[in-house]
């Protein structure tokens, strides 16, 4: 049978890849590692690191096999030079782990973070800090190494795994400027410590002067000396005052209290649902004293009450009126010779409903006593007597459990923007909106321990572990800067795009993009290279959203 293919034709599926590349380009991704990281080998730094992002974000287990991943790839089009995959073997990559790793991570990721800040004029003024925990398999016994990998407070909860820790600080709500692995066991009372010594320091390479940003952060960061270093540095902070703090149950029961509420309204993102119906929030401005310091703070209300909590309340109202039951029973044990006696237990025992939420409706039943046996035939029976007894019924204290609800539904938000110029500027709703967008940070977390993305952990050098961690932040940079794209060009042109089955959206995910580009394949031959089939209108659509050209698919 005649072959109809020449010889020198082949084929290459590429998928989303290329628009991955085409990212990595404008941040200068393979320019700064190769700059940085001083390297003779043939594998250059630079290139091994883009072909390790595009393999994390290519939808199969990272950073496994790689040789094996580009044996079937256009080298030349995915990395912009034609690599041998032999080069991609386990050894070679190690290599340049360990050369990253002399020249430092936290040094590589800032630059290449300061890079997209200017590419993509991205608003680095307001700060997101938080970590997380990653578990893993094996034991990890090292003597001084650079990173402890053990025993900690497990996020996954897996306390049975040893685990080391991901420290992440982001702009624009989710675009990470800083990525750093710490010790299994560290603290986030301690690392926010550590950062607000520096964040100054690396704030100004993006031209900011201290209290020219915000560091926003979640309630570990209340510690004393976190405070003062606050302080002492001149950082402006927005942070959650922990519960477990005596001048939040103060600050949330005045709130209460003075029924004073600001309304906020609902500042959901996305749209609501019959099953996630929009959260309605309300605020009450007052101050709180820590280590005698004064504090704004922001007591908030939210319609979408934790239930947990209210669980918690449930549960404490059924204890109530159980214990009351049992109080009840005691004192009213058996009938009364007197009425007298009978108010005399019922005052009793509403003597323990003050702090039950409950309230008692009682009555007295009086009751005749007569002589034994039959009485005569025509006579009316004559009491010998009477006694009385107590009929209590419990019922739920609605004036006392309305606050006791209300009050489950609030938390404090603790900031020193104070003054009345910067009250202008920080209203209470702002603030409340910039809290929020701290869920774009723990979004990045859930990307970072997606089984897709990360399926567990090999590397058995725990400096080999760090460069990972910088790996699969510069990832997760690329993978926020594309979402940031699509969605400022659809809010500028006030347009919409098809998402998930074919339904309009105007805040498409970069995953959603990566569905839209499955089985794209390109034909080379020579250097010359061609799609298979002509792009659709919809990639057509989402290549425009996030400014890239469709020669990427066809030119290195």
């Amino acid at each position: 049978m005649e072959n109809l293919v020449p010889d020198n034709l082949t084929f290459s599926e590429v998928g989303h890849l290329p628009i991955i590349k085409d990212f990595a380009k404008k941040i200068e991704l393979v320019e700064t590692l190769d700059t940085l990281v001083d390297s003779e080998m043939e594998l250059s730094p630079g290139v091994a690191i883009l072909a390790m992002v595009l393999d994390t974000l290519s939808g199969r287990t990272p950073l496994y096999r790689m040789e094996e991943f580009f044996q079937e790839k256009d080298t030349e089009l995915m990395l912009g030079c034609d690599v041998k995959p032999g080069l991609f073997c386990d050894y070679n990559i190690g290599r340049v782990l360990d050369k990253i790793f002399d020249t430092g991570t936290q040094k590589v990721f800032s630059q290449i973070a300061q890079k997209a800040i200017g590419v993509f004029d991205v608003d680095p003024r307001r700060l997101h800090f938080d970590t997380t925990s990653i578990s893993v398999f094996g034991d990890y016994d090292f003597v001084d190494p650079p990173l402890k990998i053990t025993y900690g407070h497990s996020k996954d909860k897996r306390p049975d795994l040893k685990q080391f820790i991901v420290s992440m600080l982001c702009v624009d709500r989710n675009i990470p400027i800083l990525g750093t692995t710490e010790d299994g066991n560290a603290s986030d009372k301690t690392l926010n410590n550590e950062l607000l010594g520096g964040v100054s320091k690396h704030m100004a390479r993006h031209g900011l002067k201290p209290g020219a940003f915000v560091y926003v952060a979640d309630s570990a960061f209340v510690t004393p000396d976190n405070l003062e270093k606050s302080r002492d540095k001149n950082v402006k902070f927005l942070t959650r005052l922990p519960a477990t703090y005596k001048e939040c149950s103060r600050a949330i029961s005045e709130a209460v209290i003075a029924e004073n509420w600001i309304d906020f309204g609902e500042l959901n993102q996305t749209p609501a649902t019959k099953k996630r119906p929009a959260a309605i929030y309300r605020g009450f401005e007052t101050t709180v004293e820590l280590y005698g310091e004064t504090y704004r703070a922001i007591v908030v209300h939210s319609s979408a009450h934790d239930k947990r909590r209210h669980k918690r309340i449930d549960r404490l109202l059924e204890q109530k009126r159980k214990d009351l039951e049992t109080h009840g029973k005691k004192i009213n044990a058996g009938p009364f010779y007197c009425r007298a006696d009978a108010e005399a237990a019922a005052e009793k025992i509403g003597k323990a409903t003050p702090n039950s939420y409950h309230r008692l409706r009682y009555e007295i039943r009086e009751k005749a006593k007569y002589r034994r046996g039959r009485p005569a035939k025509g006579k009316p029976r004559t009491p010998i007597g009477y006694e009385y007894l107590l009929d209590v019924k419990i019922e739920k204290d609605t004036d006392a459990i309305t606050p006791l609800r209300l009050e489950a539904g609030c938390f404090v938000l603790l900031t020193n923007l104070s003054g009345t110029k910067e009250q202008v500027q920080w209203s209470a709703v702002t603030l409340l909106e910039l809290y929020k967008n701290q869920s774009g940070i723990e979004q990045n977390f859930g990307f970072l321990k997606d089984p897709v993305i990360v399926n567990s952990i090999f590397l058995k050098k725990p400096k080999r572990i760090e460069v990972l961690g910088l790996i699969l932040v510069i990832a997760l940079l690329i993978w926020r800067l594309m979402e940031r794209c699509m969605r400022q060009h659809l809010e500028r042109t006030k347009g919409e795009i098809s998402g998930w089955k074919n339904r309009p959206t105007k805040r498409p995910t970069s995953f959603m993009m990566t569905t839209k580009f499955l089985s794209i394949l390109v034909a080379k031959s020579g250097k010359r290279r061609q799609l298979v089939r002509p792009l659709k209108p919809v990639q057509l659509e989402f290549l425009q959203a996030m400014g890239v050209d469709p020669e990427v698919f066809i030119k290195p």
